[in-house]
């Protein structure tokens, strides 16, 4: 067998990251930046009100309050031709212009209104409530460096350039491939000795909750030449691809000998000293460098798999820097049973913070490669190190799948 992190190991070195591509910036949220984004203009472009109130001079403030004429009235967008003079203020609205003359504004809470004038009744002084020319952004200044995600703000900043689009690395675009000859797509009666196929969508929607495309490849029968053909397809369309299935020791699991003809040296079938998820081939296939991850079929282990190996490798090809999921300590409420053996164990819980302040591991779900229904409200993986024990009020290393669920640490 294998140690686990050689096999990650091995992985991780032979994945390229995607081409950049100029994607349309509403595109883009999530996408990891290709080059330097610097700003083209100054924002704010103009001194402006961040208040409604009344613009006026400083020093025409005085302690005790003092009493100048309303000479004018601006909105946002409008620009007032008034230059404020001695004595003087300009009714203004939060976002417009300042005007000339003006240094400083009054929020409207601060000043009482008396017919045409307005009595302002403590000292002000110059810049207050007033936005600066570049006080966000100033021209040349770097917006985005290359390795950066693009958040929903970054969208905002970018829109505030007049930027249309972006170079990022693109989202990779990743084929999920189930192989089988009893497997069953869709609704309707089974079959003798059919089962419904539950990995390829379960790990359709797993790329996509990872932010990635992807693509439907339906079912391979276990032959190598119907294996062969779909993969040869794939990786022409997909910047990676997942099969599930035909990686063990059987007699028809062909996926492991197909890779290995199409990886060459690129190929590997390894026995990975984990527990569940032991089998797992991988290959690097074409001129394009595509990856192709070999999963084992039991649901549980295909869903293990997928996070130990195909979601990091696939943040890498999109150029992340973070490739793996938050793994904290956390404090074990429950055992967790393990046998003597050379393997690590990867146990799905459900964690949560306690009154002290630590993450706890409230639950342990039932284990067995089959039982995904029994795993389905994990939001944790309990990694169990080779001959460690897992008593309750010991630690453990979790790596936390669902961080939503967690909340906020009290």
């Amino acid at each position: 067998m294998i140690e686990l992190s050689d096999a990650q190991a091995f992985v991780h070195s032979r994945i390229s990251v995607l081409e950049p591509e100029e994607y349309a910036v509403a595109r883009a949220p999530g996408c990891v930046i290709a080059a330097t984004v610097r700003a083209q203009e100054a924002v704010p472009g103009f001194a402006n009100s961040s208040m409604d109130g009344f613009a006026l001079r400083a020093r025409d403030t005085v302690e005790g309050g003092v009493r100048l004429r309303v000479v004018d009235s601006v909105r946002a967008g409008e620009v007032s031709s008034v230059v404020v003079g001695a004595g003087q203020a300009v009714r203004i609205m939060t976002g417009a212009a300042l005007p000339e003359g003006a240094d400083c504004v009054c929020m409207i809470e601060e000043a009482t209104v008396e017919g045409s004038d307005v009595v302002i009744a403590r000292t002000l002084t110059p810049g207050a409530y007033v936005r600066g020319v570049g006080e966000d952004t100033e021209v040349g200044q770097v917006l985005f460096s290359p390795g950066d995600v693009l958040s929903a703000a970054g969208v905002g900043v970018l829109a505030g350039q007049g930027v249309t689009s972006v170079a990022v690395h693109p989202r990779a675009r990743v084929g999920v491939l189930s192989t089988g000859h009893e497997l069953v797509t869709g609704a309707g009666p089974l079959g003798p000795g059919q089962i419904r196929d539950l990995n390829r969508p379960m790990l359709l929607a797993l790329v996509r909750e990872a932010g990635f495309v992807a693509v439907d490849l339906d079912v391979a029968d276990d032959t190598p030449e119907d294996i062969t053909r779909a993969l040869r397809g794939a990786i022409t369309a997909c910047d990676a691809v997942i099969t599930t299935g035909g990686v063990s020791v059987g007699d028809v699991d062909f996926v492991k000998t197909v890779l290995a003809e199409l990886g060459g040296e690129d190929a590997r079938w390894m026995q990975v000293a984990i527990k569940p998820a032991k089998p797992f081939a991988f290959a690097v296939v074409g001129p394009r460098r595509v990856p192709v991850f070999g999963l084992p079929g039991n649901p549980v282990s295909t869903r293990v798999s997928f996070e130990l190996f195909v979601r990091p490798a696939l943040r890498a090809r999109a150029g992340h820097r973070v490739l793996e999921r938050p793994t904290l300590d956390a404090i074990l409420d429950v055992a967790l049973e393990r046998p003597a053996d050379d393997k690590i164990h990867l146990v799905h819980v459900r964690v949560a913070w306690g009154d002290d302040g630590a993450l706890h591991v409230t639950d342990a779900m039932r284990r067995g490669s089959h039982l995904l229904h029994a795993v389905a409200a994990a939001n944790a993986l309990a990694v169990v190190p080779t001959g460690a024990r897992a008593h309750a009020g010991e630690r453990v290393r979790v790596i936390v799948l669902d961080t939503d669920s967690l909340g906020v640490a009290p």
